[in-house]
């Protein structure tokens, strides 16, 4: 949907102001490019994050860095890994910054749009007023969308992202032109230097998570309680009459019902606890069309109660903190204990296990040929003599199969 309505509603009339929407071919503009596959990636949620931010950097920059990078002839892997660290690093502390200046919690469109303006600007060899007019933009028209509302009633809007990669982009580009917007406050304010002073020394792009499951952080904790007790004790989905789950606040305010949709599906607590009992894992397949139906799923998310645990909600954002206790069939009662989200500097995900989630999240639209390329595109970016349109070139066309 969101490709289709780039195609029609955001074309670039000459073709130096279009970009290549990613697994499908077809052009649009540089703004639009980047906002369909900002929107489709936030709409999968299978991303990554950090945690101080409560959101997610690189849903937005990469869609970005793609789209620009078609206008920089013969930039390198390391030049575009080089620029997508600076969107990184300043996407981070603009979000922090946000967190802590206003009362409501916006998604993370709201900031990770100065991350896209500082890699554009980058990317584009702007001089420091252009990239301060930039980041200005960007700020400004930036959604300052509310994230619980959100939560409260899943829908497609998701995390923002789409419009953080749109505001980001376009930013870049009337700053280029001359348009003026700064200052951006979460930048320049007094009260948020103390956020910016480490820049270019303390790189918070170390500490991203990577999600093992497309659904969101907020129940990854809960999640990789119910997989431990699962792998310790060999327990499946018919052992357990009952589970109850503590959680901190904002994951014990995930949806709690029979999801309706896919949107539902992945902001919901529950449910993906139930996918994980019966299936041992989660894919797209598990929260979408006869995913959605499954009776075994259903039957076991009967048994699931959620309450929030006042000790995991003090460690928010820090982390992503839940505890499961399961009474099983047989009259045993098995608690995980305090378990932390996984994937992130804490507990990094195995390489396999990440190679694992490329074919899980890939294999119904790329052939293995193409994902194996994909893969072994990692290292052949640190090569100086690599071109970034090397990769690009992996992506670009349109799937494999429907």
């Amino acid at each position: 949907m969101a490709r289709d309505f780039a195609c029609d509603f955001h074309g670039a009339v000459r073709a130096e102001h279009g970009a290549t929407l990613l697994f499908d071919g077809r052009r649009c503009s540089l703004p639009g490019a980047a906002w369909a596959i900002a929107t489709q990636t936030d709409n999968l949620d299978g991303h990554d994050g950090y945690n101080p931010t409560k959101g997610h950097i690189g849903c937005a920059l990469v869609p970005a860095l793609f789209a620009f990078a078609e206008h920089c002839p013969g930039l390198t892997g390391p030049q575009a890994l080089r620029a997508l660290v600076v969107g990184y690093e300043v996407a981070a502390r603009a979000g922090v910054a946000l967190h802590a200046t206003v009362t409501d919690y916006h998604t993370s469109g709201a900031w990770n749009a100065l991350g896209v303006a500082a890699l554009g600007s980058h990317l584009r060899e702007h001089d420091a007023p252009t990239l301060r007019h930039a980041l200005g933009i960007a700020e400004y028209h930036g959604p300052r969308s509310q994230m619980m509302r959100e939560i409260d009633n899943p829908t497609m809007l998701r995390d923002g992202s789409g419009m953080g990669a749109y505001v980001g982009v376009t930013a870049t580009l009337l700053a280029e032109r001359g348009f003026t917007g700064a200052p951006a406050i979460t930048v320049e304010a007094r009260e948020v230097a103390h956020i910016w002073a480490d820049l270019g020394q303390d790189w918070t792009v170390m500490r991203n998570y990577i999600k093992p499951w497309p659904i969101c952080r907020w129940a990854h904790g809960a999640l990789e309680a119910l997989r431990r007790v699962m792998v310790l004790h060999g327990i499946t989905a018919d052992d357990v009459a009952t589970m109850r789950v503590g959680t901190f606040a904002y994951s014990a305010r995930l949806f709690a019902g029979v999801p309706q949709d896919t949107r539902q599906a992945q902001y919901a607590l529950a449910f993906p606890l139930a996918v994980l009992l019966v299936h041992g894992r989660i894919t797209p397949e598990h929260v979408t069309g006869d995913g959605l139906r499954d009776a075994r799923v259903l039957a076991a998310h009967a048994r699931i109660t959620v309450h929030e645990e006042p000790r995991h909600s003090a460690r928010y954002p820090a982390g992503r903190w839940s505890d499961v206790t399961l009474t099983l069939r047989d009259g045993r009662v098995i608690a995980s204990g305090d378990v932390n989200a996984r994937g992130g500097p804490e507990e990094p995900l195995p390489v396999r296990d990440i190679r694992a989630k490329l074919t899980a999240m890939a294999g119904q639209a790329l052939s293995e040929d193409r994902i194996a390329a994909i893969w072994q595109m990692r290292e052949a970016l640190l090569d100086p003599d690599c071109k970034f349109s090397q990769l690009a070139d992996l992506i670009h066309p349109v799937v494999d199969r429907a």
